[in-house]
Protein backbone atom coordinates (compact mmCIF):
# COMPACT_ATOMS: atom_id res chain seq x y z
CA UNK A 1 0.00 0.00 0.00
CA UNK A 2 1.31 3.55 -0.90
CA UNK A 3 1.88 5.92 1.77
CA UNK A 4 -0.42 8.25 0.35
CA UNK A 5 -3.25 5.16 0.20
CA UNK A 6 -2.19 5.17 3.78
CA UNK A 7 -2.79 8.78 4.92
CA UNK A 8 -6.05 8.98 3.15
CA UNK A 9 -7.12 5.94 4.97
CA UNK A 10 -5.82 7.06 8.39
CA UNK A 11 -7.60 10.58 7.50
CA UNK A 12 -10.75 8.92 6.95
CA UNK A 13 -10.71 6.23 9.52
CA UNK A 14 -10.39 9.59 12.08
CA UNK A 15 -13.87 11.38 10.55
CA UNK A 16 -15.78 8.17 10.99
CA UNK A 17 -14.67 7.19 14.82
CA UNK A 18 -14.95 11.09 15.24
CA UNK A 19 -18.69 10.96 13.76
CA UNK A 20 -19.66 8.20 15.67
CA UNK A 21 -17.96 9.34 18.98
CA UNK A 22 -19.64 13.15 18.23
CA UNK A 23 -23.05 11.68 17.62
CA UNK A 24 -22.90 9.39 20.96
CA UNK A 25 -21.36 11.53 23.58
CA UNK A 26 -21.77 15.07 22.38
CA UNK A 27 -18.69 17.19 21.43
CA UNK A 28 -18.03 18.00 24.75
CA UNK A 29 -18.57 14.50 26.23
CA UNK A 30 -16.02 13.55 23.56
CA UNK A 31 -12.19 14.02 24.39
CA UNK A 32 -9.22 13.59 22.12
CA UNK A 33 -8.24 10.51 24.04
CA UNK A 34 -11.40 8.41 22.87
CA UNK A 35 -10.98 9.64 19.17
CA UNK A 36 -7.55 8.32 18.96
CA UNK A 37 -8.07 5.06 21.03
CA UNK A 38 -10.86 4.22 18.75
CA UNK A 39 -9.26 4.98 15.62
CA UNK A 40 -6.03 3.96 17.21
CA UNK A 41 -3.89 6.28 15.91
CA UNK A 42 -2.05 8.89 18.02
CA UNK A 43 -2.88 12.17 18.83
CA UNK A 44 0.15 13.75 16.11
CA UNK A 45 -1.75 11.73 13.29
CA UNK A 46 -5.05 13.77 14.44
CA UNK A 47 -2.97 17.27 14.81
CA UNK A 48 -1.51 16.37 11.35
CA UNK A 49 -4.73 15.76 9.67
CA UNK A 50 -7.05 18.37 11.54
CA UNK A 51 -5.38 20.64 13.75
CA UNK A 52 -7.88 20.89 16.75
CA UNK A 53 -11.34 19.01 17.66
CA UNK A 54 -13.05 21.90 16.26
CA UNK A 55 -11.21 21.71 13.19
CA UNK A 56 -12.20 17.74 13.35
CA UNK A 57 -15.97 18.55 14.13
CA UNK A 58 -16.19 20.68 11.07
CA UNK A 59 -14.39 18.54 8.92
CA UNK A 60 -16.85 15.55 9.94
CA UNK A 61 -19.31 18.01 8.64
CA UNK A 62 -18.21 19.23 5.71
CA UNK A 63 -17.30 15.89 4.16
CA UNK A 64 -21.04 15.47 4.35
CA UNK A 65 -22.75 18.98 4.06
CA UNK A 66 -20.54 19.42 0.94
CA UNK A 67 -23.15 16.02 -0.91
CA UNK A 68 -25.65 16.97 0.53
CA UNK A 69 -25.70 20.94 -0.70
CA UNK A 70 -25.13 19.66 -4.10
CA UNK A 71 -27.48 17.48 -4.29
CA UNK A 72 -30.25 20.18 -2.58
CA UNK A 73 -28.92 22.67 -5.09
CA UNK A 74 -29.24 20.15 -8.21
CA UNK A 75 -32.50 18.93 -7.12
CA UNK A 76 -33.88 22.36 -6.98
CA UNK A 77 -32.59 23.03 -10.24
CA UNK A 78 -34.37 20.42 -12.06
CA UNK A 79 -37.70 20.90 -10.55
CA UNK A 80 -37.36 24.77 -11.45
CA UNK A 81 -36.07 23.72 -15.08
CA UNK A 82 -38.86 21.41 -15.64
CA UNK A 83 -41.74 23.97 -14.24
CA UNK A 84 -40.24 26.58 -17.21
CA UNK A 85 -40.57 29.78 -14.79
CA UNK A 86 -43.84 28.57 -12.89
CA UNK A 87 -43.64 28.18 -9.04
CA UNK A 88 -43.54 24.63 -7.35
CA UNK A 89 -45.47 22.83 -5.47
CA UNK A 90 -44.73 23.31 -2.07
CA UNK A 91 -44.43 19.14 -1.73
CA UNK A 92 -41.91 19.26 -4.19
CA UNK A 93 -39.63 22.26 -2.38
CA UNK A 94 -40.12 19.95 0.54
CA UNK A 95 -39.11 16.95 -0.95
CA UNK A 96 -36.28 18.58 -2.69
CA UNK A 97 -34.81 19.59 0.35
CA UNK A 98 -35.82 16.98 3.78
CA UNK A 99 -36.32 14.22 1.45
CA UNK A 100 -32.51 14.34 0.17
CA UNK A 101 -31.65 15.25 3.83
CA UNK A 102 -33.74 11.87 5.05
CA UNK A 103 -32.33 9.97 2.39
CA UNK A 104 -28.65 10.43 3.35
CA UNK A 105 -29.67 7.88 6.77
CA UNK A 106 -30.81 5.11 4.56
CA UNK A 107 -27.02 5.30 2.74
CA UNK A 108 -24.31 4.55 4.56
CA UNK A 109 -21.65 5.47 2.58
CA UNK A 110 -23.11 9.08 3.22
CA UNK A 111 -22.77 8.31 7.39
CA UNK A 112 -26.20 6.76 7.47
CA UNK A 113 -28.33 7.17 10.23
CA UNK A 114 -25.07 8.25 12.25
CA UNK A 115 -24.75 11.08 10.81
CA UNK A 116 -28.35 12.09 10.43
CA UNK A 117 -28.39 11.40 14.71
CA UNK A 118 -24.86 13.81 14.99
CA UNK A 119 -26.47 16.67 12.53
CA UNK A 120 -29.73 16.75 14.34
CA UNK A 121 -28.18 16.64 18.17
CA UNK A 122 -25.51 19.78 17.23
CA UNK A 123 -28.11 21.57 15.20
CA UNK A 124 -30.34 21.06 18.84
CA UNK A 125 -27.67 22.37 20.74
CA UNK A 126 -24.18 23.90 19.05
CA UNK A 127 -21.18 25.41 20.09
CA UNK A 128 -21.25 28.75 19.07
CA UNK A 129 -18.24 28.11 16.48
CA UNK A 130 -20.40 25.62 14.95
CA UNK A 131 -22.80 28.14 14.56
CA UNK A 132 -20.75 30.18 12.52
CA UNK A 133 -19.71 26.93 10.55
CA UNK A 134 -23.09 26.14 9.65
CA UNK A 135 -24.67 29.29 8.90
CA UNK A 136 -21.99 29.62 6.39
CA UNK A 137 -22.54 25.97 4.68
CA UNK A 138 -26.10 26.65 4.82
CA UNK A 139 -26.26 30.09 3.48
CA UNK A 140 -26.82 29.49 -0.34
CA UNK A 141 -29.04 26.57 0.17
CA UNK A 142 -31.36 28.20 2.80
CA UNK A 143 -31.39 31.52 0.11
CA UNK A 144 -32.59 29.54 -2.83
CA UNK A 145 -35.28 27.34 -0.83
CA UNK A 146 -36.03 30.01 0.66
CA UNK A 147 -37.17 32.53 -2.47
CA UNK A 148 -39.13 28.91 -3.41
CA UNK A 149 -41.40 28.61 -0.93
CA UNK A 150 -42.17 32.23 -1.24
CA UNK A 151 -43.16 31.87 -5.10
CA UNK A 152 -44.75 28.63 -4.20
CA UNK A 153 -47.33 30.27 -1.98
CA UNK A 154 -47.50 33.76 -3.13
CA UNK A 155 -50.54 34.13 -0.36
CA UNK A 156 -48.54 33.59 2.70
CA UNK A 157 -46.46 36.69 4.29
CA UNK A 158 -42.76 36.14 3.29
CA UNK A 159 -42.05 36.34 7.72
CA UNK A 160 -44.54 33.64 7.81
CA UNK A 161 -42.62 31.70 5.92
CA UNK A 162 -39.19 32.20 7.08
CA UNK A 163 -41.25 31.33 10.79
CA UNK A 164 -42.66 28.00 9.34
CA UNK A 165 -39.17 27.10 7.73
CA UNK A 166 -38.06 27.51 11.04
CA UNK A 167 -40.80 25.50 12.58
CA UNK A 168 -39.47 22.70 10.17
CA UNK A 169 -35.89 22.62 10.32
CA UNK A 170 -36.40 22.60 14.05
CA UNK A 171 -38.68 19.67 13.81
CA UNK A 172 -36.39 17.93 11.49
CA UNK A 173 -33.73 18.53 13.86
CA UNK A 174 -34.79 16.66 17.21
CA UNK A 175 -36.28 13.88 14.83
CA UNK A 176 -33.21 13.08 13.45
CA UNK A 177 -31.51 13.48 16.67
CA UNK A 178 -32.64 10.85 18.01
CA UNK A 179 -34.45 9.34 21.09
CA UNK A 180 -33.21 12.05 24.13
CA UNK A 181 -35.96 14.35 23.67
CA UNK A 182 -38.43 11.74 23.00
CA UNK A 183 -37.87 10.21 26.49
CA UNK A 184 -37.36 13.31 28.18
CA UNK A 185 -41.27 14.31 27.24
CA UNK A 186 -42.86 11.70 27.20
CA UNK A 187 -41.47 9.15 29.08
CA UNK A 188 -40.26 6.78 25.65
CA UNK A 189 -37.63 5.76 23.71
CA UNK A 190 -37.95 5.14 20.00
CA UNK A 191 -37.96 1.68 20.44
CA UNK A 192 -40.65 1.58 22.47
CA UNK A 193 -43.51 3.00 20.14
CA UNK A 194 -41.62 1.62 16.86
CA UNK A 195 -40.20 -1.66 15.57
CA UNK A 196 -36.38 -1.93 16.84
CA UNK A 197 -33.80 -3.72 14.64
CA UNK A 198 -34.08 -2.35 11.87
CA UNK A 199 -31.21 -1.13 9.52
CA UNK A 200 -30.66 2.28 8.75
CA UNK A 201 -32.51 2.05 5.20
CA UNK A 202 -35.83 1.25 6.62
CA UNK A 203 -35.44 3.47 9.80
CA UNK A 204 -34.91 6.58 6.98
CA UNK A 205 -37.38 5.53 4.81
CA UNK A 206 -40.13 4.94 8.00
CA UNK A 207 -38.65 8.00 9.56
CA UNK A 208 -39.70 10.63 6.09
CA UNK A 209 -42.70 8.46 6.08
CA UNK A 210 -43.55 10.07 9.22
CA UNK A 211 -42.05 12.96 9.03
CA UNK A 212 -42.77 14.67 5.30
CA UNK A 213 -46.51 14.75 5.61
CA UNK A 214 -46.15 16.57 9.07
CA UNK A 215 -43.97 19.18 7.96
CA UNK A 216 -46.26 19.99 4.43
CA UNK A 217 -49.66 19.78 6.71
CA UNK A 218 -47.59 22.59 8.73
CA UNK A 219 -46.10 24.61 5.61
CA UNK A 220 -50.15 24.39 4.74
CA UNK A 221 -51.36 25.62 7.83
CA UNK A 222 -54.24 28.45 8.00
CA UNK A 223 -52.62 31.96 8.58
CA UNK A 224 -52.81 32.99 12.42
CA UNK A 225 -55.73 35.31 12.55
CA UNK A 226 -53.34 38.23 14.22
CA UNK A 227 -51.83 38.37 10.12
CA UNK A 228 -55.09 39.49 8.57
CA UNK A 229 -54.88 42.85 9.59
CA UNK A 230 -50.83 42.66 9.78
CA UNK A 231 -51.00 41.27 6.00
CA UNK A 232 -52.89 44.11 4.49
CA UNK A 233 -50.23 46.83 6.15
CA UNK A 234 -47.58 44.79 5.02
CA UNK A 235 -48.83 44.44 0.98
CA UNK A 236 -49.25 48.33 1.07
CA UNK A 237 -45.79 49.38 3.03
CA UNK A 238 -42.89 50.01 0.37
CA UNK A 239 -40.62 48.39 2.24
CA UNK A 240 -42.68 44.85 1.76
CA UNK A 241 -40.50 43.89 -1.08
CA UNK A 242 -37.02 43.45 1.35
CA UNK A 243 -36.27 40.08 1.77
CA UNK A 244 -35.17 38.66 5.38
CA UNK A 245 -32.42 36.32 5.89
CA UNK A 246 -33.58 33.09 7.94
Amino acid sequence: MSDIKIIQDTRERILDVAERLFMERGYEGTSMRMITGAAEVNLAAVNYHFGSKEALLREVFRRRLAWLNHERLQALDELEGQANGAPLKPSLVLEAFFGTLLRMGGNESLGGMTFLRLLGRTLTEPAEFIRTFFSGEYAEVIERYKLALIRALPDVPRAEIVWRLHFMLGAMSYAIAGTDVLQVVTGCELGDISDANVDDKVAAQRLADRLMPFLLGGLRAPLPQFLDLSTQQQDASPSSGKRKTA
